[in-house]
């Protein structure tokens, strides 16, 4: 037994960890891959602070998020993180992490989408890479344990109180239970299950949002998927924000610039989606730009168009299209982190804390991890010196059967073309654009593919390092997400931010409320509640 549990080790799991660790807590960190893995790597542009008031104000940060937002927020939650989060990045640079800096030794900061002030901190266009392989050393450091390649199939719960969690450890192919006084979910969001059409990384599968799911956990907001407008074509690896923020256009197939680079995320993801559907191609055009200042701010995006389409950025025009991005809704949080399971916290991308609503604004990601990684750690290690000692509850044996029976299933059906065909159908009726229709038949699409489940085994028999049993679980947590969001979708007759209806073309007083997603009795209920 642990006194606290992390599930996940990008930037949200290792500022609890460390957090919980100065707060006296014993902290076991879980993580399915490893920490310089994690999502967190990929987020490339910066992290948002005010840290000049002679030129920004905090009440302009905690605006411009709540307008990006589209009312679909806490106010109270966006003034605790912006108030945070000037001390967030000094921490930052105090451990390590090594910002850009002006000729005065000022930490750079540079212009992203849907704000109106420089106000982004960056590390050149590698800030998430700096920023988790610096928490890792800090980790080491203080010595925080971690079990690497541990699968997530379930957490322990009873009675709406979290004892720990469940795993497959994919080295040995053996079940373990890993028993806790406070457990946090830092798993990261579940944009991945448009596997086909996401800047995601492969690992990243809604593992944790789908466990939580099962265990009784409110979900909130699951339809407010963000689609990045700029990923490149084919591949859809990440074109980061940061190079529309050093000033790339982006152009049509006629050479003409169609919609301002730094408007919200949703608007030009939208603008750029219908020249697409219109047989038009749009390209992101950096060749204005001094080649040096492209060498020393954009080092990334320039090596990443060349190696994967052979393209020079300072020269050619670089073709690109929208790629599911970033998860807004999530596991539902109070403003302590706890969900509506007693011992159970969340943070980062895997949380819906209020912040992000329909629309997130580039650079609020990396603060929120950050600022409220750090808090969640204090609230769930101060829950675990309340506790006295817990019990041991769940036998192993019913998730051993689980997996056997995975063994044990025919290969009938090929299931990783079922996860190309489920990704695709994901992107096309669930995506950027919505229809009444179109939800209906996926949904009907999703039942389908259940049926044929007990077809769907797995070719590979061995217990050591099965990538096929993984491929197999990380599968079944994307039907049960990817339903959610359709359901969650249809329910939401409106468009708002990322969301968008064909039928609804305009925001609905009506739906300013938290969709939710919870399941009760073994029935799941949908539906919508207050703003909290």
């Amino acid at each position: 037994m642990v006194d606290l549990l992390i599930i996940g080790s990008g930037g949200a799991g290792l500022c609890a960890a460390l957090s919980a660790k100065e707060n006296g807590c014993d902290v076991l960190v879980v993580s399915k891959t490893y920490p310089t893995h994690s999502q967190t790597v990929q987020a490339q542009g910066g992290i948002n602070a005010v840290l000049y008031e002679n030129d920004d104000d905090i009440n302009l940060h905690i605006e411009d998020t709540y307008k990006a937002s589209c009312r679909l927020s806490n106010k109270d939650n966006i003034k605790t993180l912006c108030e945070n989060a000037k001390d967030s990045v000094l921490w930052l640079e105090s451990i390590g992490v090594p910002f850009n800096k002006d000729e005065n030794s000022k930490i750079k900061q540079r212009k992203f989408g849907g704000t109106n002030k420089k106000r982004t901190c960056y590390s050149s266009d590698y800030t998430g890479l700096k920023i988790i392989h610096t928490l890792f050393d800090q980790c080491i450091k203080n010595k925080i344990d971690f079990k690497n390649e541990y699968f997530l199939i379930d957490l322990i719960v009873e009675n709406k109180k979290c004892y720990g969690a469940i795993f497959l450890d994919i080295k040995t192919g053996k079940i373990e239970n890993i028993y806790s006084k406070s457990t946090i979910l830092a798993t990261g969001g579940y944009a991945g299950v448009y596997s086909n059409n996401t800047t995601n990384s492969l690992s990243n599968c809604a593992d944790g949002t789908a466990a939580a799911l099962r265990a009784g956990v409110k979900l909130s907001n699951i339809e407010f998927v963000q689609f990045h407008p700029t990923a490149l074509e084919n591949s859809n690896i990440l074109i980061s924000e940061s190079a529309r923020g050093e000033g790339a256009y982006l152009v049509d197939s006629k050479n003409k610039r169609f919609i301002d680079e730094l408007k919200s995320r949703d608007e030009v993801t939208k603008a750029i989606y219908e020249k697409l559907i219109n047989k038009d191609k749009v390209y992101l055009d950096l060749r204005h730009l001094d080649e040096n200042k492209i060498n020393k701010l954009l080092p990334q995006e320039k090596r990443i168009a060349f190696e994967y389409t052979n393209i020079d950025i300072t020269k050619e025009l670089l073709p690109i299209n929208p790629a599911a991005h970033y998860s807004m809704g999530g596991i539902k949080t109070d403003k302590n982190f706890k969900t509506n399971i007693e011992n159970l916290y969340a943070c980062g991308e895997v949380a819906q804390s209020s912040i992000h609503g329909a629309n997130r604004l580039g650079g609020n990601s990396l603060i929120e991890i950050i600022t409220f990684g750090k808090k969640a750690g204090i609230s769930a290690s101060n829950n675990s010196k309340n506790m006295k000692s817990i019990k041991n509850i769940e036998s192993i044996t019913s998730f051993e059967n689980k997996i056997e029976n995975i063994y044990n299933l025919p290969n009938k059906i090929n299931f990783y073309e079922k996860k190309d065909l489920l990704a695709n159908e994901l992107f096309e009726k669930v995506g950027i654009i919505k229809n009444e229709n179109d939800l209906d038949d996926f949904i009907n699409f999703i039942d389908n593919l259940n049926s044929q489940l007990p077809n769907m085994g797995i070719l590979d028999k061995s217990k050591i390092y099965n990538k096929n049993l993984i491929d197999f679980l990380e599968f079944l947590n994307q039907i049960e997400i990817s339903k959610i969001i359709a359901l969650c979708s249809k329910q939401r007759k409106e468009s708002r931010g990322s969301h968008n209806r064909l039928e609804f073309k305009n925001i609905s007083n009506e739906y300013e409320k938290y969709s939710y997603a919870l399941i009760e009795d073994e029935l799941l209920k949908i539906g919508f509640e207050e703003i909290s």
